[in-house]
């Protein structure tokens, strides 16, 4: 055996001997290295710290570069609107939380500041479970309180609000200022992204990567859906602006997106004539991005006739698909609406509650016997580590210990080199980025950069650097916390919610089954909407409860079988509608 198979063969071992859970809980995500977020992390975090220095206010450069910090680690490629009030509810939050740490630091004591803890755990699981703008505030709002009553801000009792505040605020101009000359680039790309994602898809026709890359091909009309959903059909797509001409090029999309679906369904490898379709038809749909603007049509003049296909349409996918290429999106009026968030049950919503100020009260305990007035570390990372709406608990609890053991061995490395402050800003700038990156790549190299942050602010304060090496301990302990409480309370909540998801997919291809050979245009990509969007959401909410340790294996593979079934059903009803089916 050559020595590159015996290699290959050792990983597939190893590969093997890993449970499947702990796969996934490792496994990092697939995306574009993102440039922007990388400077937007690099500048958020070093440029308060370098004002800071030359203003002689050390300590406020770290809180204005701590509210930076925050706001690009939630940070997204949402349209600017969604991004701005993301933003500006962390930033109030946190605001808010840091106002009654550091009030209860002035003026209580330990008994005090561990019950302010507590109310606030309990205040930020209330809000969390409410949505993902709610999450967002009621996170920050829970890790301002823990910096407030950790670390001493110099100044009135509304300097250090203001500063974190600011600090955000910093962090949201620089997310939004390409604003000013691409206002709907985030919604423009994924539309795009529905193309290119269509052309990959008829590229692996009657292949066995076919399966994968019409998944793939519903995730990207998933997410351009519910990046043009904040903005109304009815009031946009008959003006001439970019938003308007990013709906009609969505309308062509969906339509595309069906017939390429009977195209897979026909199973056979198809001419490149047939494979570039997508990218002729986004290059004369899909507008360019104008600051408000009125738009000219992209394709130039008006042809006096419909172009004809560069293909032959000799099958009922074909035609389907050279119909879409004559005259796109004409036969749909309405954006189809993504489903409407669910909130919680009031049960779910105070158990949740009760659960993280428990947890958040025990963190400060125990952080108040290990350090005293310095343990704000134990208690943030409960509040970073307990979200469950943000994926696997157990997941988010390894990741953030080989993380922070990771970033404190780099910390050595970086207090052994550098004892400068001027030069300590540009160590926080690089791994300001390495965290704004990690972000979108994976929790363990976000929380890598997070640490050496971390160290950095630490010593711009004049902490005591000897703490640091026990964080590792204490993210430990935090961890053990979470833990704890989830799997006692609720040990098998994201297999019960995978249940749901697929018993929901189920009910959705069914309904679009009996219905889609009688509807309109309109109502038929509804219901095909409708059934691929449940169908995405229980491979999501499966892989996501694939992730965590689980005392019934075999579950899993029934339910992923349950959901290839009904995509197969989508499929197959999606080609009998396209060759013209009636019932």
């Amino acid at each position: 055996m050559s020595e590159p198979t015996a290699l290959r063969a050792r990983a597939g071992t190893l590969r093997g001997a890993v449970p499947g859970w702990l796969g996934r809980s490792l496994r990092a995500a697939r995306a574009p290295f993102p440039r922007a977020a990388a400077v937007r992390g690099a500048l958020a975090v070093s440029v308060p710290l370098m004002v800071g220095l030359l203003a002689g206010h050390p300590v406020a450069g770290v809180v204005v570069g701590l509210g930076g910090l925050w706001a690009v680690g939630q940070d997204s490629a949402a349209p600017y609107k969604a991004r701005a009030l993301r933003i500006a509810a962390l930033g109030g939050s946190a605001a808010v939380g840091l106002l009654a740490g550091a009030t209860a630091l002035r003026y209580g004591d330990a008994v005090v500041i561990a019950a302010l803890l507590a109310v606030a755990g309990v205040v930020s699981g209330w809000v969390s479970v409410g949505g993902p703008l709610a999450s967002v505030a009621g996170m920050h709002l829970l890790l301002g309180a823990t910096v407030g009553t950790g670390i001493p801000v110099p100044g009135p009792w509304w300097a250090g609000p203001l500063e974190l505040l600011g600090g955000a605020l910093f962090a949201l101009t620089l997310t939004c200022l390409p604003w000013l000359w691409r206002r709907h680039s985030p919604e423009r790309e994924a539309v795009i992204a529905v193309f290119d994602a269509a052309e990959r898809a008829l590229s692996r026709a009657g292949t066995s990567g076919a399966t994968e890359a019409r998944a793939r091909m519903t995730l990207a009309l998933n997410t351009a859906q519910d990046l043009l959903a904040v903005h109304s059909s009815r009031k946009h797509a008959e003006r001439p602006t970019s938003i308007g001409g990013l709906i009609t090029a969505f309308r062509a999309s969906v339509q595309l997106v069906e017939a390429v679906t009977a195209l897979m369904v026909e199973g056979r490898p198809l001419p490149p004539a047939v494979v570039r379709v997508p990218s002729l038809l986004a290059a004369r749909v899909v507008p360019p991005v104008r600051a408000g603007r009125p738009v000219p049509d992209a394709s130039g003049p008006v042809p006096d006739r419909e172009p004809e296909p560069p293909f032959t349409a000799d099958t009922p996918g074909l035609r389907a698909l050279a119909e879409v290429y004559r005259a796109p999106g004409r036969s749909l009026t309405l954006l189809p609406d993504p489903p409407a968030y669910a909130g919680p049950r009031l049960a779910d919503r105070l158990r949740f509650a009760l659960l993280l100020g428990g947890c958040t009260l025990a963190a400060a305990v125990v952080a108040y016997l290990l350090h005293g007035p310095r343990g704000y570390w134990l208690p943030m990372t409960v509040a970073f580590l307990y979200k469950p709406d943000l994926g696997p608990v157990f997941g988010r609890a390894l990741n953030r210990c080989l993380g922070t053991v990771a970033g404190v061995g780099m910390v050595a490395v970086v207090a052994w080199l550098v004892t400068d402050q001027w030069a300590l800003t540009l160590v926080a700038a690089v791994f300001g980025a390495v965290m704004a990156a990690g972000v979108r790549y994976h929790y363990a190299l976000s929380t890598f950069g997070l640490t050496v942050i971390v160290f950095v602010f630490i010593d711009f304060l004049g902490d005591d650097r000897q703490l640091l090496p026990s964080r590792v301990l204490e993210t430990v302990i935090a961890a053990a916390l979470v833990l704890t409480a989830h799997f006692l309370t609720r040990p098998d909540s994201w297999r019960v919610r995978a249940e749901l998801r697929v018993a929901a997919a189920d009910r959705a291809w069914r309904r679009y089954d009996r219905r889609a050979p009688a509807a309109s245009p309109d109502e038929r990509h509804q219901l095909r909407r409708t059934a691929y969007r449940r169908l995405a959401e229980a491979r999501q909410a499966l892989d996501t409860a694939g992730a965590e340790p689980h005392r019934d294996p075999d579950r899993f593979p029934v339910l992923e079988r349950r959901v290839a079934r009904a995509e197969q059903g989508c499929d197959a009803i999606t080609a009998y509608v396209v060759a013209g089916g009636r019932r």
